[in-house]
């Protein structure tokens, strides 16, 4: 099946949530019901991870997985990326957003309030915000543990208060089948995409 290729997206989708919540797991699951010609994931965090990677003589691919290698580097890392983000809000969003084509997006990794604000101002009609949430007993059997520095600054925190999410999902064990959680939000975007292209 050929792409479905728009001038804009028809839908954003942008998920928040901490460490070890599963964000990824959840935005991948939307990608695989949706298909890669309705919708595309953009993480924030790799034009951010590949910039990084470059100045610093590092691994990018390794940057990238939810292994120890990144887990050395993070708080440097995140440290970079302020920097950036306070020369130019943007800068991150406009990289990840550039080539994107399906009328659907996924940005799997919103995490502070000028992200928010730079799809809204941008998009305003097209974006919804996502939180996922677990416990933190629930992170920890994810191998999450509280760092300081990481886990009470910005990156973890900053959408923690003050935003109205559009759907919260509950990624703890005990919770509602995710299958279930996510039916309305997977309706509207199959609803967008097809809108996007009659």
């Amino acid at each position: 099946m050929a792409a479905m290729v728009t001038d804009t997206p028809k839908l954003i989708l942008l998920f928040s949530g901490k460490r070890k919540s599963g964000k990824d797991y959840i935005t991948d699951l939307i990608h695989k019901r949706l298909g890669s010609e309705v919708c595309c994931i953009l993480r924030l965090s790799a034009p951010l991870k590949e910039q990084y990677a470059r100045e610093r003589g590092l691994d990018y691919e390794e940057l990238l997985g939810s292994g120890q290698y990144k887990e050395q580097y993070r708080a440097d890392m995140i440290a970079w990326g302020e920097r950036r983000r306070t020369q130019d809000p943007g800068f991150f969003c406009r990289l990840v957003t550039r080539g994107a084509t399906q009328p659907v997006w996924i940005v799997s990794d919103a995490r502070r309030l000028s992200d928010l604000q730079w799809f809204w101002r941008e998009y305003p009609s097209q974006s919804r915000c996502v939180r996922v949430e677990a416990s933190e007993d629930t992170r920890r059997d994810r191998g999450w543990e509280f760092t300081p520095g990481i886990d009470d600054a910005e990156s973890e925190c900053g959408l923690d208060h003050g935003v109205h999410f559009d759907w919260v999902i509950c990624n703890d064990s005990d919770a509602s089948p995710l299958e279930e959680q996510l039916q309305g939000l997977l309706a509207l975007a199959q609803d967008k995409a097809r809108a996007g292209v009659s």
